[in-house]
């Protein structure tokens, strides 16, 4: 298991937003802009989008150009539950699951899956806050 936070400090640590969306005051929409305006390369997933922020948006993981280095699940958990699949189908083995995204569900299957996660607390744009 890694630690998800060493990602952030390297350039070319890139993100698909699970979630990502132009609705305004959605966290999926604020941590896309915000992950892209530090200079972060960001994949916008989201099945009922066609952009975001003017980027193309894809319906699933499976479906991204390339293997981005983490996930970040903006998404109610029961919809999380069905990205961890496309996260273990693609390769993708680092999934940041923002608060209010998580569930005990869920969380056990990310274990169960192997994969490196955090989760219950703290926020990617927080955490990244320093790059600004």
């Amino acid at each position: 298991m890694n630690d998800l936070r060493q990602y952030l400090d390297d350039p070319a640590t890139s993100f698909a937003v699970v979630g990502a969306t132009d609705t305004p005051g959605k966290y999926g929409g604020r941590i896309y802009r915000d992950l892209k305006g530090k200079g972060f390369k960001v994949f916008a997933v989201n099945p009922r989008r066609e952009t975001v922020d003017g980027d193309p948006a894809y319906a699933s993981l499976k479906d991204l150009p390339e293997e981005p280095t983490m996930a970040v699940l903006v998404v109610p958990a029961r919809v999380g539950l069905s990205v961890i699949d496309d996260a273990v189908e693609i390769g993708l083995e680092n999934i940041w699951v923002q608060p209010g995204a998580e569930s005990e569900e869920l969380m056990a299957k990310l274990d169960a899956k192997g994969l490196s996660w955090i989760g219950n607390g703290p926020c990617v744009m927080v955490e990244t806050r320093r790059i600004a």
